[in-house]
């Protein structure tokens, strides 16, 4: 099994198949546009600005459910991210990533690179996943992991 069996909705509302992304390097990552973590949208533009040439894609699920952080739809939440910090990566409609509705891509994610003592709840906003060009799940980062921090681990896929 690999990510490339999920889809999911893009933020235009537009069903997007996962398996579009095939070879490519992939960082998966639940946003918000109130946290104290957004400043990090800028760090992953950055990411895919430099990279995205050598096979990155960075995939940016926006998601309420830490301290309602991102109350928008997704045409506020897209307006945001690229006047804020022009956000030019592929971004989705809003998503659940814990509990009863979360979403189906995220529940594999979970389950293949679980959390700190074993958790497969994610804690906050900008949870990363790092996804090699397989579709496997190769690594887990939370909210205080900085893009910058985590780019060594992503050159050395690509």
């Amino acid at each position: 099994m690999s990510i490339y069996q999920f889809s999911a909705t893009d933020i235009k509302g537009a069903d997007v198949s996962l398996s579009d992304f095939q070879g490519k390097v992939l960082l998966i990552v639940n946003t918000a546009s109130k946290c104290g973590f957004t400043p990090q949208f800028e760090g992953l533009e950055n990411l895919y600005k430099d990279l995205h040439e050598q096979g990155l894609e960075v995939l940016g699920f926006p998601c309420n459910q830490f301290g309602s952080q991102d109350p928008g739809d997704e045409g506020q939440i897209e307006e945001f991210c690229q006047l804020n910090y022009g956000v030019s990566f592929p971004m989705f409609s809003k998503i659940e990533v814990n509990g009863k509705g979360a979403h189906p891509l995220y529940q594999y994610l979970k389950k293949e690179a679980k959390g700190l003592l074993g958790s497969e709840k994610i804690k906050w906003n900008f949870t990363k996943f790092l996804i090699n060009k397989e579709g496997g799940v190769v690594a887990r980062y939370g909210s205080m992991d900085k893009p910058e921090d985590i780019r060594s681990d992503i050159e050395a896929l690509l």
